[in-house]
């Protein structure tokens, strides 16, 4: 269990001028500082007492920060956890099963509670042939009016034919709906390849996957624009492991991620072995440049969160992105484990669980997520000063 605990260092200050006491309004949202990183944080404020604000001309209204406290960890022994809220006001979460046999799914209204949720099985691999291996790193969208999962399969009688493979639901809950097989996606050469994710920009789709390069032991990241959620166009080299902390044990990015924010695209990935040195890199880019020009791209030369020893939390990685219940503050899900020594092959020890952090901004406009397991003290009032215009 982590105790570690960061305290706010500064809280945005907010005064509001006005002439009309009937017209003010107080923001709902506030920035919260952590040593010159920033967050957004919903405000719950007390009610405006005008009557004392006319007496006065000014006035002091406190407020109570909305608090990001989940369960720690959210979901246990799901490795690339992956949560997606929908219009419908549910947040649906899945991520690897540990036999590595099947795609769940669970959904609840509030984080917190996916952690006890309901778990449904949507689909089972095969006993033999495509898809009858090794069924990986589910991810759930919704396009076009129809659900969506991306996952990677291997066979039985080679199980390192790692491919990436696209299930449809036209349903409404996704839960008890019917899937159907829209087959593999059409990567444009035959190796080990998973981890796809997808996303829209600017009235265009892509793709982002993980995949090998023929006869080597390299996973790249490639991108591809989509012809449709099941078909990707030309494919496009996109990252390629070239830092000491992406390859140890194993030359790796895989496991991309997209968040859009401050003008920016921004992908996280994670690298090297699925142990303790597994850890996370990010790739940015401007909102409007050739996101299939691998120039248009910018590595961290360091990664971008890694093993804590303080919270005994080893090899964090294989992310998504979601947003707080009221809309606001970014949040990073991401698997870790609680222990650093592992006996055997690490891809086949369950402990890789399911987390869940908010997410700091930096002044340049990239994120910030420290170390894994970063807890802030939010227990705290704010305040907002009013006055009158005369």
């Amino acid at each position: 269990m982590n105790n570690y605990t960061e305290e706010i260092t500064k809280i945005e200050a907010i005064e509001i001028v006005s002439s009309d006491p009937a017209a003010i309004e107080l923001p709902e949202k506030i920035k919260i500082f952590l040593d010159g990183k920033y967050s957004y944080r919903g405000v719950q404020w007390e009610n405006i007492d005008l009557d004392e604000l006319k007496a006065k001309g000014e006035l002091v209204v406190k407020g109570k920060l909305s608090e990001i406290n989940y369960p720690e960890p959210l979901v246990e022994k799901r490795a690339d956890p992956y949560i997606y809220k929908h219009s419908d006001g549910y947040y649906y979460f899945t991520g690897s099963y540990p036999d590595y046999d099947r795609i769940v799914l669970r959904r609840a209204k509030n984080i917190s509670d996916l952690k006890n949720a309901e778990e449904y099985v949507l689909w089972e691999k095969y006993d033999q042939g495509e898809m009858s291996k090794h069924i990986w790193a589910p991810e759930i969208h919704y396009i076009n009016g129809k659900w969506y999962i991306y996952f990677a399969a291997g066979k039985k009688d080679d199980v390192w034919a790692i491919r990436p493979y696209v299930l449809e639901c036209q349903d409404e809950n996704p839960l008890t709906g019917e899937w159907i097989e829209k087959g593999e996606i059409n990567i444009e050469f035959e190796s080990f390849s998973l981890d796809a994710t997808t996303f829209k920009h600017q009235g265009k789709r892509y793709l982002i996957w993980a995949q090998k390069v023929a006869d080597n032991t390299i996973s790249n990241l490639y991108i591809a624009e989509m012809e449709n959620p099941w078909t990707i166009k030309s494919q496009h080299l996109l990252s390629e492991p070239e830092y000491d902390w992406e390859v140890i044990g194993f030359d790796v990015n895989e496991g991309p991620a997209v968040i859009k924010r401050n003008g920016k695209i921004f992908v996280t990935f994670s690298a090297s072995e699925t142990g303790a040195p597994y850890c996370m890199g990010l790739l940015s880019a401007d909102q409007n440049s050739n996101l299939l020009d691998r120039s248009s791209w910018t590595k961290s030369k360091k990664p971008v969160l890694k093993t804590s020893e303080v919270t005994s939390l080893y090899g964090p990685g294989h992310n998504s992105f979601t947003k707080s219940e009221d809309g606001i503050t970014d949040l990073l899900v991401y698997h870790a484990r609680p222990y650093k020594e592992i006996e055997g092959n690490p891809l086949y020890d369950p402990n890789r669980h399911g987390r869940i952090q908010e997410i700091f901004w930096q002044e340049n406009g990239k994120p910030y997520f420290a170390y894994p397991g970063l807890k802030i003290n939010d227990r705290i009032e704010v305040e907002a000063k009013i006055k009158l215009k005369k």
